[in-house]
């Protein structure tokens, strides 16, 4: 009984050390799947989507990734990255096929290493159409011929059913108008898919995954914040605030806040699309040197005219072609109803700013906020106050407009250059003009 006792604790602690040993040999081998979802038209906020979640299963040391599709398709450039990076990246990627993968989902479906297909499914229809909606031209089909080939080949999977997918030519069961599609059955009879699944627990059970460690991805905050200034309802409140914010620093140049509450909205607008690569270089350029083009209309050049419109044309433009994914003015993958809905969204958040100007004109500038930091009292001659050059001698003399006067600009007058201000409309270079007033830094003129 003695030497039991004596065992028993020896014993105990061995067996704790074999389970402690054991636990921590499972834990080291329980597998580890990433999922991500695609679940929107293939872009190239879709691109920069792929890029950062392959980034995060990378960090977090994933053993599997699970790619949940549901796209009728989208751009070909940005479908051809993803499934460069899918064939490029060095862990197994299964796809789970939740009823679409057309067009340029097909192309990223078959870059996975596996398809999985829920019932009802479809992968297929890669023919690339342009903006009409019609065929593009030859040499695009040929490009996309090439890619689901080779894509095809590099899984294993029958290279000419992936070009049947495009060209209907390819297989002599199809008639002119079709290209291949296949429902799911008819995926896994062709060896397209491995197996058929009702959702992503499923799959993993045919992976036999059903008891690793599941990550799902989720945009940090940051890309969150991105997302959020994508909208188009928030794109458009930008542009209003830009466009407002401009033409208020047209109006009252040297107060700053108006050019700078245009500014602050011009990087809002502007940092997301140029990070999911929406916006290029030479378009962020175009934007930068319309707003340099009007900070010059409004504190260097006198009056107003081809320095400031060609400003706002260039803003105006660079807006537009941020907002559709156009590739240096070839519009060929961009659809009608993309670039219709970034022109009605320029359009009216530019209508928008003028109507809330004039409604709010006057009580801006005689809002507190704007009293305490611009100047809003008039030094009139009648009150006492007089410049040191009084011009009250020019009042009734004619001249010419030196400059364009919109309303601001120059006039000469016996040679002289005299800075004025026209008291109706816009008065042209070289019209005759008469001094029909002074204030304290301007004469008040008329056309004659």
């Amino acid at each position: 009984m003695k030497s039991n006792a004596k065992i028993w604790p020896w014993s105990s602690l061995l067996l704790l050390a074999l389970l402690f040993s054991f636990t921590a040999a499972w834990a080291q081998q329980r597998q580890k799947v990433f999922i991500m979802e695609i679940s929107s038209e293939i872009d190239p906020r879709t691109n920069r989507y792929t890029q950062l979640a392959l980034e995060e299963a990378t960090r977090v040391e994933a053993d599997h990734i699970l790619l949940k599709l549901n796209t009728y398709g989208g751009a070909v450039n940005d479908a051809d990255a993803i499934r460069l990076r899918l064939l490029e990246y060095p862990k197994p990627i299964y796809v789970f096929i939740d009823k679409n993968a057309a067009s340029a989902g097909a192309l990223i479906s078959i870059a996975c290493d596996s398809i999985y297909m829920a019932p009802g499914a479809n992968i297929g229809a890669a023919t690339v159409v342009g903006a009409d909606g019609q065929a593009a031209p030859g040499k695009y089909q040929s490009y996309m011929r090439s890619i689901m080939r080779s894509t095809a080949e590099a899984n294993g999977r029958n290279p000419r059913l992936a070009e049947a997918m495009v060209d209907a030519s390819v297989d002599s069961t199809l008639s002119a108008d079709q290209v291949l599609t296949l429902t799911t059955s008819e995926a896994i009879q062709h060896g397209f898919s491995e197996g058929q699944a009702n959702n992503i627990d499923e799959v993993l059970q045919k992976l036999n995954l059903q008891d690793a460690e599941i990550v799902r991805y989720e945009l940090s905050t940051t890309n969150k914040v991105i997302s959020f200034f994508l909208n188009p309802v928030i794109s458009g409140i930008l542009i209003l605030i830009i466009i407002g914010g401009l033409w208020f620093e047209l109006q009252t140049p040297g107060v700053g806040f108006p050019l700078i509450a245009a500014i602050v909205a011009g990087v809002l607008y502007l940092t997301p699309f140029y990070l999911n690569g929406l916006a290029e270089h030479w378009e962020v350029l175009l934007f930068i040197v319309g707003l340099v083009l009007i900070a010059l209309e409004v504190f260097v050049v006198p009056g107003f005219g081809v320095t400031g419109i060609s400003g706002i044309v260039l803003v105006f433009l660079s807006l537009l072609l941020i907002m559709v994914n156009n590739q240096a003015f070839d519009f060929t993958f961009v659809s009608s109803e993309r670039l219709m809905e970034s022109l009605v969204s320029v359009l009216l958040g530019m209508v928008s700013a003028v109507i809330i100007v004039v409604l709010t004109w006057n009580r801006v500038l005689g809002s507190r906020a704007l009293r305490r930091v611009t100047l809003v009292n008039t030094f009139d001659s009648k009150e006492g106050y007089r410049s040191s050059h009084s011009a009250e001698h020019l009042i009734g003399k004619t001249g010419i407009a030196y400059t364009r006067m919109a309303p601001s600009g120059r006039v000469m007058i016996d040679d002289n250059v005299y800075d004025a201000q026209a008291r109706d409309g816009f008065i042209e270079k070289g019209d005759s003009v008469q001094v029909i007033d002074q204030s304290t830094f301007a004469l008040r003129v008329k056309k004659v």
